[in-house]
């Protein structure tokens, strides 16, 4: 299986329909909406199925301008690095020693890499967060998430707050690794996201498993 078999699949339904339909409505109107249409599905552009290796969820999309690009927690280079990207940051640096914390915050190394970043809902509406939460992009997320769990085997899954933890359901624990902490934002950060060593737990999981780990660094 490959994404496209999941997207063409999930295209043809009417809640997706629906969401199209929205966007297109919205754009019309001469509502600004993130990431660039040419973006919005990068995730699955930049970590093939056959390749993925670590799930790491978002929830919507950065809602500022040239922030977005359609990956989870990432940023375009030139642009400042988030509040919650600079803690995962300090927990790379904190629990992994030859990890250098970048001057950016494009995580486009990571997808190709295998690691899939995906934000829950897909797009939002400028300097308005979680505004598109309810037109129908979870229904599409919750079946990618539930796919990953049924077609492969030994994925690392990292579930950063209540939002994310809330998909535990669509995982089955038995043959991959679900990893739970606090989001890593500055409000809640320090009540356990700081200190999860998920980094590393990740890697001696993959290096069991599979051979091979995620060089968490970003250089360039």
């Amino acid at each position: 299986m490959i994404w496209s078999d999941i997207i063409s699949e999930e295209k043809q339904k009417p809640y997706f329909k629906q969401i199209l339909n929205f966007l297109a409505f919205k754009i019309a109107k001469g509502k600004v909406i993130f990431p660039a249409k040419e973006n919005i599905f990068n995730a699955f552009k930049y970590t093939e199925l056959d390749n993925l290796k670590v799930v790491i969820l978002g929830q919507d999309p950065y809602h500022n301008y040239n922030q977005a690009h359609g990956l989870a927690f990432s940023v375009q280079k030139g642009v400042d690095i988030p509040p919650s990207l600079q803690n995962i940051y300090k927990e790379l640096a904190c629990s992994i020693p030859e990890f250098e914390i970048p001057n950016h915050g494009c995580l486009v190394d990571w997808a190709k890499q295998g690691v899939f970043l995906l934000n829950t809902t897909l797009t939002v509406e400028a300097h308005k967060a979680n505004s598109h939460k309810d037109i129908g992009w979870e229904t599409f997320t919750d079946t990618v998430i539930s796919k990953i769990s049924e077609n492969k085997q030994n994925v690392v899954f990292m579930l950063w707050g209540s939002h994310a933890r809330n998909k535990k359901a669509l995982i089955d624990s038995s043959k991959h690794l679900v990893l739970e902490s606090t989001h890593p934002s500055p409000l809640s950060a320090h009540r356990g996201f700081l200190g999860c060593n998920h980094f590393v737990d990740c890697n001696k999981y993959l290096i069991e498993k599979k051979g091979h780990k995620i060089d968490w660094n970003l250089f360039g």
